[in-house]
């Protein structure tokens, strides 16, 4: 395997550090790519997170798989990057400092924007390599996610690992235009897109419920460290065929009634909006039943922001 110039040989453990780019004071920009290759051969598996500079969680979780050892296989290769987009975690912020959304320029392009050049290396330089990818993100915009798995319609490989992976909720959704995950598609490379917490934010049930899954992923794949021990949750996740957002009628103070994850019948109290004067407090409730799979963190909210996100069908249904 070789890797921006450097070649890795079974067995090895490697940290490359790919520079593309300095910051206006001529600082470096590095961002270390951790590779562990097994003694013996087998498919390579990319772990990814902070695509977005903001989605911390999404960094944590890569963090804690490299310290707690997960990352080295028994067999094949585990490629971690716990955080792509230095420029937005520094800021943090979402976009890099051309004000593009690095998940929105993939494949991107040698000569682009900062942003385009970056897209273009990870997918030059590293995904040809690559079997499997699990990529990490939270809810942005004080949106809190629940742990969830985000995978095209119709594909029974991918529907298969989500079944591995196990998290509370997988969801059906489309590929997005310019996305890591388009681009990974077209690859066939099979990704599984975890959505869990929101941004600038640590959740430790969010963590632990996404570095458990890709334990069962890794065990699944027979790369597991025979010393790691995978739980088994005691419900299988439920698939989303569809659902809808919610908006706020009102603006003012938002209270949050509901708990991520929680089932909701029509009619039942899940918010109320007031004003800062005591004077007025309407009350949200549920349009229909269905799940909670989001919720607006945000104390303060406007008329037309999203605040529930529910599901409207569940497979089978």
């Amino acid at each position: 395997m070789k890797i921006l110039n450097q070649k890795i040989e079974l067995g090895q453990s490697v940290q490359i550090k790919m520079d593309f780019a300095r910051l206006n004071t001529r600082s470096k920009i590095e961002v270390p790519i951790i590779v562990e290759r097994g003694k013996k051969p087998g498919p390579c598996i990319l772990l990814i997170g902070g695509i977005h500079g903001d989605e911390t969680n999404g960094v944590e979780i890569v963090r804690q798989i490299v310290t707690r050892g997960l990352n080295k296989p028994e067999r094949g290769t585990v490629i971690c990057i716990p955080l792509l987009n230095v420029f937005g975690f520094l800021n943090q912020s979402r976009e890099f400092p051309d004000g593009r959304d690095l998940n929105r320029v993939f494949p991107g392009s040698k000569t682009g924007s900062l942003a385009s050049r970056f897209a273009y290396y990870v997918l030059k330089e590293i995904m040809p390599h690559v079997d499997f990818a699990i990529d990490f993100h939270a809810g942005g915009a004080s949106r809190f996610n629940a742990p969830q798995i985000r995978i095209v319609p119709d594909h029974l490989e991918l529907k298969k690992l989500s079944d591995v992976f196990n998290a509370p909720f997988t969801l059906y959704s489309k590929n997005i235009s310019g996305s890591f995950r388009n681009s990974c598609d077209k690859l066939n490379i099979k990704m599984l897109l975890f959505e869990g917490g929101k941004s600038l934010d640590l959740n430790d049930t969010v963590t632990n419920e996404a570095v458990e899954g890709t334990k069962r992923f890794l065990d699944h794949l027979e790369m597991l460290n025979s010393r790691k021990k995978t739980s088994i949750p005691k419900k299988n996740t439920i698939y989303i065929e569809k659902s809808n957002w919610v908006r706020a009628k009102y603006s003012g103070m938002f209270h949050g009634l509901t708990t991520i994850g929680s089932y909701v019948d029509k009619g039942d109290l899940l918010a109320t909006i007031s004003d800062p004067y005591g004077k007025i407090e309407h009350k949200v409730k549920a349009p229909h039943a269905g799940f909670i799979i989001n919720v607006n963190d945000a104390p303060i909210i406007y008329q037309g922001d999203a605040i529930f996100h529910i599901s409207t069908k569940l497979e089978h249904e």
